[in-house]
Formats: structure tokens, C-alpha cells, sequence
């Protein structure tokens, strides 16, 4: 399939450059819609009790969305701000879809007791399409607006989707600016020329299209969160850059063995293009994972990553095949070096490693350990405004409620809805946890009985009444819902699936390195070796996002907890990047070994001839979610701080020390397969062709050159 995808793509390059032109207009055109239709609903979970009472009451419930003002600044109680404010009010009560608009003054609990700030409550009437919700809206921001005081913020509701996906788009925008001329620079350093440089470049924004494309189209039949947005781009143009990377490498390889620019393109496809292939196929896998989850969130963001690899992949193996043929001809072939000169820094750790084996597993995985010990208290939460950048305009009326208004003003409550026939003394029970609970008959003989969260809406104490309606109801219709029984039902969510999902991506996994190497040893150090820097990445996350050590110093702050959207994507995502490297590096030991090379050499040579890839790799990695951390959205922070630990941990410490320690330890072992395994393997296996080798003989200064073909024979 290789081989013809390149045949193809060298035969009509100017064909598929077209094609692939055709298709970076549709993602940069179309694609870029998905920014207008974005939510921040991520803990909503199909089928949970929280889900099912959201559902009925929106069916019973005459109200609609609602969106909250706050002025400040200034004394509420001077004459002309407040004529000023009960005029608006009286406007926005006539906007057409304003259903209610209470009287700051005169309601209770509206006006800060310092005198400094009031909040004006907007709800919108039930049943409104989404065009008048959103002209609604629109009208009362603007009304609001007007008021002439210091500090006046409008958000919440359909309003704070929109300020997200504004804000995404910003943070996407600004981050490409960061990273495609950093990244440009340091491609400069690895290749030496602007030409070869910049087709990486060129398959990454190929990435960040399929990015927006295929989010666009999973916008049509699901909601998609904001947090998509930054994490499908980092990774597309990471992955897309990696891919290219190691191509490129390769193709100047070829370069030198052969002057036929065409047949250097299909040597560079038919050796790592399997790389690249399986490298995708493994991202794709770890992903798989996501889908076992029930949450929408977390299935969308598991397709939507999975498609963007695909892209990557296919980029990798038909663009830029096409563009090395009509472009590759001035790209000049890397240096002829004797193997001692060739990756000798990592030829050394190698061999170091292989030396000291005990010695480097004894010292490097207590560390990576200790790193994962904070793991052992990890929270996830919901979160609040907190998690915002403070330039947002959620953010900002968050921190004015939270200075003039006491504490767990403005939080959601939790939700009980009393079914028909619930006995009133349950009733009166929910009502009598916490006070000033609130109750209004529903149509059908439904009761609402809204209950004031204590502290935060994703706190203990919060959590903790969720679960006590739940106990005291028996047997009686009664459901919980609201933001804090939506999280209730996730955790559990995924303490129910999580084991069901690392066994599907393990056996997955697994099956694809066994296919690749035809090994069972070496899947299972692969994956436990993955497993350590995973663990060590996200346990330094816990220690800054949720202990607070040294958050500010990245623009963020301690939450007491990571957002639940952090841990699910980042070990999802780091343990398929992980894989990426160790499949660059088994390419090259398995090369090796099919040379005719012994094991410890073959681990040697794998290293030497990938280190340089895999490092560099890494380093773009790292800078790419770099760029995309600049934002300040404490979620992204916290996903992009963990992917560029995990890489960069991955990619030095394991594969660098661990991988040739460990190795070493197994020995010849490391390539044994059970016999029936085996033949399975012989049958079906995949493999890097090393056809080209053959044509390669070597010189006595340890260089390669073409053979020569004899007199009359065609050259292939």
C-alpha cells in the first residue's frame, strides 16, 4: 500500500499537491466554523441520573437560559448610577426572549453589602430557537453595556460558550505565531537549509487544517468542547512536524545512496514509511481508549484526535512524497560519516546504559517514582472562572462577585428534582439539608428544590450533599442534577470504565508492536517503561496545578484540583506520542538485526541512527505545546504542561538509558516469541522493507555506497 501511495505521488506530484491545496482551503475555510459552535458542558455523561433529571426538567421547566451582569466600581447606592441601572433594567425586561429581570435594589441578596457592586440576573424564556436566543443575547449585552461605571461584565449561559470559542481562537492564532518560526529556526539548525526546513512547516499546517476540518464535522452531530479546539491543533501540528522529521532525515539518507531523485523518494516510503504508519496507527490506538467512555466529551475529543493523526499520517506518506519530487532535487544528501563519527553521543549512552543496566534501572526508576507520588492524591474537578485567563470576561465577573459578594455567591446549586407522588416528608427532608433552599411547583406535578451549595460548586462539601440526597430519598422519584451531580456521576464515570479502557488500549497496543517486532517481551517493556514517564509527567502536574507549587510561574494557579478534562487526555495522548518514539527507535534496531548485527549491537546502532530523530522530535514537541501554554486557560495549561513532560522524560531518560538498560537485561530474550506466536507472526507481520539495504555494500571506512548495476541491466 506504501509503495503504491509513493508510486502515486511521484508519478502526478503536482496532481496531489492540488489536491492536498484543495483540502488546505476547505480546513482553513470551512474548518474555522467549529470556532462559532463551541460548549463548555464537558461533564455531561448520557444515561447518569444527573443527565436524565437535566432532560426532564428542561422538558417541564417554562425557563430558559440565563446570563449574569455585574456593576462595581463605584457606590450603587449614588443617584445617577442607580437611575441609570433601573432604566436598563426596565430596557432589557422588554427585549423580546427576556423573560425575567429582578430589581438589584429590591432583591435580596443582588447588592454587595460593601455597596460597591450589584449583580442583575437576565433569565431568557424557554423554547427560544438559537438565532433568537443569540439576538436576545446579543441585545442585552449591549443594553448592559452602556451603563457608564468602572467595571461593568456580562457572561454565563449561551454568552460564555461564545466568549470560549473567541478566546480559543485567539489562544490557537497566537500560539502559531509562536511556535511555526520557532520551530522553522530550530529545523533550520537540524537540516542546514531553508528548502528542507520548510516542508515540515508545510505538512503541519496540513495538520492544523485536518484539525479544524474534522472538528467541523463532528460539530454537525455532537457538541464540541472548547478545550478541542487547543488540543486537536498542538497535536496535528506536532505529530505533523515528527512525521516529516523523520522522512526528511531519511530521504537525505537515501540522497546519498542514489541519484535518482524519484527512486530516493521510494526508498524513504518503503523504509520509514512503515514507521510512520505504525507510529499513527499507535497515537490512533491510545486513543481508542477515549472511546469507552459514555461521556460525549471524551468520546468526541478521542475521534476528533484520532482523525487529525490520520491526516498527519497520510500527509506524511502522499504530500510530502510529492513535494520531495518536484522539490527534493536541491536538498542536499546528509554527510557520509564512519559509524564512529554517526550518533556517537547516543552510541555512548547506549553502551553506558548497557553496562551499568543495574545500576541505571535502580537509579532512574525511583526517580521517575517519586516524580508519580503526588499521583496518590489526585482530584479532578469541574472548576470555576479560576481556571480562565484573567483577560476573559467570565474571568473578570468572577473575581468582581468574589470581592464584593460573600463566599458561593453565584454558585450553581444542586438540583433535586421531586417527581409526582413524592411523599412530603422526603421533600421536607431535602429542604431541610442546608438552608434557604428554594422550591417552585413544575407543570405535572413536579417540584424543583433548588439547595445553595456549600463552599465551591465541585468542593467536598458540595459532592458530599449530592450524595446525601441521594441516600435519603428510599425509594421515592426523586433525582439530583446541576453542575456538581454531573461531576458526581463522571468520577464515577470513569472509575467504572477507566480499567475497561487501559485494557483495550493495552491489548491494542500490544497486538501492534508484537506485529511490528514480532517480540512479546518488548511490547511489554515498552509499555511499562511508557507507563513510568507517564506517571512521573502527570504526578509533577498534581504537584503544580493542584498542590500550587510554582503554578504562577506559568501563568496559572493551585485549584486543588486538575480539571477532569486533563488526566483522561493526557495519558491518553502522551502514552500514544510515547510509542511514536520507541517504534522510530525499534525500526533501527530491527534494521540492524536484519543485517545480520548481534543484539547489543543492533540496540546500539538503533540508537545512534534514531537519537538524533527522536530527540529533535521531542524538542519541537515541546515546543509546539510551549507556544500553545502561552494562553493562560488553566485546562490547556495543565495539557500542555503534561504532554511536554511526558515527551521530553520519554524521549531522554526511557529511551535513551532505560530502553538499551533494559534491553541489555532481556538480551537475546528480548526478541522470543512462543513458536505458534511466531508463525503467526512469519504470516502476517508487518516490517520495515530492507530491500534497499541490499543494494548497499559497505566500504572499509564504514560508509554505504550504491552497487553498481551491470552493463546492460535497467536501473529500477
Amino acid at each position: 500500500m506504501l509503495s503504491t501511495l509513493a508510486r502515486a505521488a511521484t508519478r502526478r506530484p503536482l496532481t496531489v499537491i492540488g489536491l492536498w491545496a484543495a483540502f488546505l482551503l476547505l480546513g482553513f475555510g470551512l474548518g474555522t466554523g467549529v470556532f462559532a459552535d463551541l460548549s463548555d458542558d464537558v461533564p455531561d455523561v448520557p444515561g447518569t441520573e444527573s443527565d436524565r433529571a437535566d432532560d426532564r426538567l428542561s422538558a417541564v421547566d417554562p425557563s430558559g437560559e440565563s446570563v449574569t451582569a455585574v456593576v462595581a466600581g463605584e457606590a450603587v447606592a449614588d443617584a445617577a448610577l442607580r437611575a441609570q441601572v433601573e432604566r436598563t433594567v426596565a430596557e432589557v425586561r422588554e427585549i423580546a426572549g427576556v423573560a425575567q429581570v429582578p430589581d438589584p435594589y429590591r432583591t435580596p441578596g443582588l447588592t454587595a453589602r460593601d455597596g460597591q457592586a450589584l449583580v442583575i440576573p437576565v433569565t431568557f424564556e424557554g423554547g427560544l430557537s438559537d438565532e433568537a436566543e443569540e439576538e436576545a443575547t446579543d441585545t442585552v449585552v449591549e443594553t448592559v453595556k452602556r451603563i457608564d461605571a468602572p467595571d461593568v461584565h456580562v457572561s454565563g449561559g449561551e454568552l460564555l460558550g461564545r466568549q470560549l470559542g473567541e478566546r480559543a481562537q485567539e489562544d490557537v492564532r497566537n500560539a502559531e505565531l509562536i511556535s511555526l518560526p520557532v520551530v522553522l529556526a530550530l529545523l533550520l539548525v537540524v537540516f542546514g537549509g531553508l528548502r528542507a526546513a520548510a516542508l515540515p512547516l508545510v505538512i503541519a499546517v496540513s495538520g492544523i487544517a485536518g484539525a479544524f476540518l474534522g472538528l467541523f464535522a463532528f460539530s454537525q452531530v455532537t457538541d464540541i468542547s472548547v478545550y478541542a479546539i487547543q488540543v486537536t491543533t498542538m497535536l496535528g501540528l506536532g505529530l505533523a512536524v515528527d512525521y516529516a522529521l523523520l522522512l526528511l532525515v531519511r530521504f537525505r539518507e537515501e540522497r546519498r545512496h542514489t541519484e535518482d531523485l524519484v527512486e530516493a523518494v521510494h526508498r524513504t516510503v518503503d523504509a520509514a514509511g512503515r514507521t510512520v504508519l505504525f507510529s499513527g496507527l499507535t497515537v490512533a490506538v491510545s486513543l481508542t481508549g477515549l472511546l469507552v467512555f459514555p461521556s460525549v466529551f471524551l468520546r468526541s475529543m478521542g475521534l476528533a484526535i484520532a482523525a487529525v493523526v490520520v491526516v498527519d499520517m497520510l500527509a506524511a506518506v502522499t504530500l510530502l512524497p510529492a513535494l520531495l519530487t518536484r522539490f527534493g532535487g536541491r536538498i542536499r544528501p546528509s554527510k557520509a560519516r564512519s559509524e564512529d563519527e554517526e550518533g556517537r553521543v547516543f552510541a555512548r549512552l547506549a553502551r553506558f546504559a548497557q553496562r551499568r543496566r543495574i545500576a541505571v534501572l535502580v537509579t532512574v526508576v525511583p526517580v521517575l517514582l517519586l516524580l508519580a507520588l503526588p499521583l496518590t492524591g489526585l482530584r479532578i474537578a469541574i472548576g470555576d472562572a479560576r481556571q480562565l485567563p484573567a483577560s476573559t470576561e467570565a474571568r473578570q465577573l468572577y473575581d468582581t462577585v468574589d470581592a464584593h459578594f460573600p463566599k458561593g455567591t453565584g454558585v450553581s446549586p444542586v438540583v433535586v428534582l421531586l417527581g409526582p407522588g413524592t411523599d412530603s416528608a422526603t421533600a421536607d427532608r431535602v429542604r431541610a439539608l442546608v438552608p434557604h433552599a428554594e422550591s417552585r411547583d413544575l407543570p405535572g406535578g413536579s417540584t424543583v428544590v433548588e439547595l445553595p451549595p456549600p463552599g465551591t460548586v465541585d468542593g467536598k462539601a458540595v459532592t458530599a450533599l449530592v450524595e446525601r440526597v441521594r441516600d435519603l430519598r428510599g425509594d421515592q422519584p426523586v433525582e439530583v442534577t446541576g453542575v456538581a451531580a454531573r461531576l458526581v456521576d463522571f468520577r464515577a464515570m470513569l472509575a467504572d470504565r477507566a480499567p475497561w479502557a487501559a485494557l483495550t488500549v493495552l491489548a491494542a497496543v500490544f497486538v501492534l508492536l508484537f506485529a511490528f517486532t514480532g517480540s512479546v517481551l518488548i511490547p511489554l517493556r515498552t509499555i511499562a517503561t511508557t507507563l513510568l514517564s507517564l506517571g512521573a509527567a502527570l504526578g509533577v502536574v498534581v504537584w503544580v496545578f493542584q498542590d500550587g507549587h510554582g503554578a504562577g510561574l506559568l501563568g496559572g494557579e493551585g485549584l486543588g484540583a486538575l480539571s477532569l478534562t486533563a488526566p483522561p487526555l493526557i495519558v491518553s495522548i502522551a502514552f500514544g506520542l510515547a510509542m511514536d518514539y520507541e517504534l522510530f527507535i525499534l525500526a533501527r534496531m530491527r534494521e540492524a538485526r536484519q543485517r545480520g548485527g548481534d543484539d547489543e549491537g543492533a540496540v546500539v546502532t538503533g540508537l545512534r541512527r534514531s537519537g538524533r530523530v527522536v530527540t529533535c522530535a521531542a524538542l519541537l514537541l515541546a515546543v509546539v505545546f510551549g507556544a500553545f501554554m502561552t494562553g493562560g486557560f488553566s485546562p490547556i495549561l495543565q495539557i500542555g504542561l503534561g504532554l511536554t513532560l511526558a515527551v521530553l522524560i520519554d524521549a531522554t531518560v526511557v529511551r535513551m538509558l532505560l530502553v538499551p538498560a533494559t534491553m541489555a537485561l532481556l538480551g537475546r530474550r528480548a526478541w522470543w516469541a512462543p513458536k505458534p506466536l511466531r508463525r503467526v507472526h512469519d504470516r502476517f507481520g508487518l516490517r520495515e522493507s530492507t530491500s534497499h539495504e541490499r543494494s548497499l555494500t559497505a566500504t572499509d571506512d564504514g560508509s554505504r555506497e550504491p552497487r553498481r548495476a551491470a552493463p546492460g541491466s535497467r536501473r529500477p
